[in-house]
């Protein structure tokens, strides 16, 4: 009978380390959670389940979604995540990891189709151009669905963004374009400034003056060279104006 004692005494001792925590229970009902890292001695009848309250990380597989105007993309996150409450962990879920990673990837997907992947509009936030605010809210969605498990989400952030690989040519050309588009409208507007002030100053100097004609004239061969993807050959007339 001392044997036995002593052997039931000895089951109560356990080691914790740092950040590490015991939940215990007695016949199923909860009795509190244990932290305090080093040798430990609880109840031998105690069940004793040890979850590591470490920093850890995972990346989510390339996910491939429709964004928000219905075009495929892929995307993956990398998730930033601690367990802060064990027990939640324990009784509330059956299997805390597996849970972070199937809702997290659950709210990647929620979060891909509810952006679009470039900005069409002044002040749209999308994928693309607006990483902190996306991030920002995956953070928000990811951690609204962990809240009962017992898991606080420290990080969410996008590392990976592209379209799919179908459409990938298409979208590359019209990025072109558009690319293109923008860059003409800067270079016709510097364009229309320059010769409003050529005009202003060739009046104000009284230079030379001019007609209708001759400013319709000068202003379209300003914007030839100014516009123009390559360097102008100049044609030189030596004779009258007209």
């Amino acid at each position: 009978m001392l044997a036995v004692a002593i052997l039931l005494l000895l089951c109560g001792f356990y080691s914790l380390q740092p950040n590490q925590a015991a939940v215990l229970s007695l016949f199923g009902e909860y009795v509190g959670t244990d932290k305090d890292p080093g040798l430990r001695w609880n109840n031998p009848f105690y069940s004793k389940r040890k979850i590591s309250q470490r920093v850890r990380n995972f990346e989510s597989g390339k996910l491939k979604v429709n964004e928000l105007d219905g075009s495929p993309i892929e995307i993956a996150a990398v998730i930033v995540w601690q367990v802060v409450d064990a027990s939640e962990a324990v009784f509330n879920v059956d299997d805390y990891e597996s849970f972070v990673h199937i809702q997290s990837e659950s709210a990647l997907r929620a979060m891909a189709s509810s952006y679009p992947y470039d900005q069409h509009d002044e002040g749209q936030i999308a994928l693309r151009s607006h990483p902190k605010e996306i991030s920002d809210h995956l953070q928000a969605q990811i951690a609204e669905r962990l809240g009962t498990a017992g898991v606080e989400v420290i990080e969410a952030r996008i590392s990976h963004l592209a379209y799919a690989p179908e459409i990938a040519q298409a979208m590359l050309q019209r990025q072109q374009a558009n690319a293109v588009i923008a860059a003409r409208t800067r270079i016709v507007a510097g364009a229309v400034g320059m010769v409003e002030m050529a005009l202003a100053e060739l009046q104000k100097n009284q230079v030379v003056e001019l007609d209708e004609e001759r400013k319709a004239q000068m202003v379209s061969n300003l914007l030839v060279v100014l516009c123009g993807d390559r360097g102008t050959q100049p044609i030189v007339n030596a004779g009258s104006l007209y």
